[in-house]
């Protein structure tokens, strides 16, 4: 049975089993981010039982950008989906094959595209202006890549305006409103365009626009591919779904099912289901957020007539959105005491978890309940696999916290990241 998120009696468990392990130092480790990588595996064995066998599921590197969770995908035969040079080059590095990286940026430069070009990494090209730079590579380089072209449907904005990409305007993609006939010209003109490529956001995205935003494109194609095959040309047979699907953030609730969105989109696109199209997914958030917590020593408790803050050592470095964006992003938060258990009282206080930067905002939970608090207690913050350490902020330069990983069935774990020691912190900034 896939596992949606991790208990807090796991949390408790697991903790206390890595703090006898040994691979916790509680005086230098002030925080530690644990992943079940069992979780891991659960998703990317669902993907590839939904989707038809021949999918290519490109894990998006930018949701969890550490080497040793992208070498841990790769062997579960999967590919990687990058939005910049460097993440091609950590893809490369995690082993993943060449044909199997699709490189997606909007700002890609003549450079980066020469790269990909001449080692037959996937594009897919962010603008029609992209498209005729490449066009003009491809006259002096012989390449294997396969070329898409990332499409804006124009379906709308979701919950959360800062992570949709889909809105009459947006910064990525050609809008098919205004440039369709442009568009089909160019596919028209030149056989090597042969992908489409859509993302219409991450989280706080419907259902229903998800469907939306596929079935505009998949209409696109499906007329385009009735010319072209009038002209005798070959059709568009590459299709790249892109990412989005939201996960939960609440232990009491639902999300959609990826079983849903599969028979919504075979109800709405069923040719993407036949062997007209190779179908490419790109998910990240679904992927890695629930399969990853953090924990954190709180260094001390503040108490005033007003107001009670437990200062910790993660805040707006690691959670960015949060800070920032308090009603849009939430995380469940419970306490442990110094040895890991989890604490319960019938006396709860009202607490402010402050970060330890050197910045007003820099707070994740402003007014919650939590039993009597302590210096020394533990505050555990669920749900952080994705979008958490690869946005990580380098103000105050605090080091990067430690990172274990840990399979459901195995007593023993894995230091995936050693925490981040003063040299490298000086290096980074030399």
């Amino acid at each position: 049975m896939k596992k949606t998120q991790i208990s807090a009696e796991e949390i408790s468990s697991i903790f206390r089993r890595a703090l006898k392990s040994g691979k916790i130092n509680q005086t230098k480790d002030t925080s530690t981010i644990f992943y079940n990588l069992s979780i891991l595996k659960e998703r990317i064995d669902e993907l590839k039982k939904v989707f038809p066998q021949n999918s290519l599921h490109a894990i998006a590197v930018k949701a969890n950008p550490l080497l040793a969770n992208l070498k841990f995908i790769n062997k579960l035969n999967v590919g990687a989906e990058a939005a910049s040079l460097p993440e091609v080059y950590l893809a490369l590095k995690a082993g993943f094959k060449n044909d199997r990286i699709i490189f997606d940026s909007p700002a890609k430069t003549k450079e980066e595209l020469v790269f990909a070009l001449k080692n037959d990494i996937n594009i897919n090209a962010d603008s029609l202006e992209e498209l005729k730079l490449i066009k003009k590579l491809l006259l002096r380089l012989k390449t294997k890549s396969r070329i898409g072209v990332r499409i804006n449907p124009q379906v709308g904005i979701g919950n959360i305006p800062e992570t949709s990409v889909a809105g009459e305007y947006s910064k990525f993609g050609v809008p098919i409103k205004e440039k369709k006939k442009e568009l089909q010209k160019f596919i028209f003109e030149n056989d090597w365009l042969r992908g489409v490529h859509l993302h219409i956001g991450s989280q706080g995205i419907s259902l229903q626009m998800l469907l939306r935003g596929t079935k505009t494109v998949y209409d696109f194609v499906v007329d385009t591919n009735k010319i072209l095959i009038k002209k005798s040309k070959k059709p568009i047979d590459r299709f790249d779904i892109g990412g989005g699907l939201p996960v939960s953030y609440h232990s009491n609730r639902k999300s959609i099912s990826l079983k849903e969105y599969y028979s919504g989109l075979k109800k709405s696109c069923p040719e993407l289901f036949t062997n007209k199209f190779k179908l490419i997914t790109e998910f990240g958030r679904y992927i890695y957020a629930n399969s990853a917590w953090a924990v954190s020593r709180i260094e001390y408790v503040k108490n005033s007539r007003t107001k009670n803050t437990a200062v910790i050592h993660l805040g707006a470095d690691m959670f960015l959105r949060k800070a920032y964006m308090p009603g849009k992003w939430h995380h469940d938060i419970f306490a442990l005491n110094k040895n890991g258990m989890i604490k319960k009282s019938t006396k709860r206080e009202k607490y402010v978890i402050a970060g330890p930067l050197c910045f007003s905002g820099d707070v994740i939970e402003k007014d919650i309940s939590l039993p009597e608090l302590q210096a020394g207690d533990l505050i555990v913050i669920k749900d952080v696999g994705a979008y958490t350490m690869s946005m990580w902020s380098r103000y105050n330069s605090r080091q990067l916290s430690k990172v274990i990983g840990y399979l459901s069935d195995s007593e023993s774990f894995s230091i995936l990241k050693e925490r981040e020691d003063l040299n490298k912190v000086i290096k980074f900034w030399s």
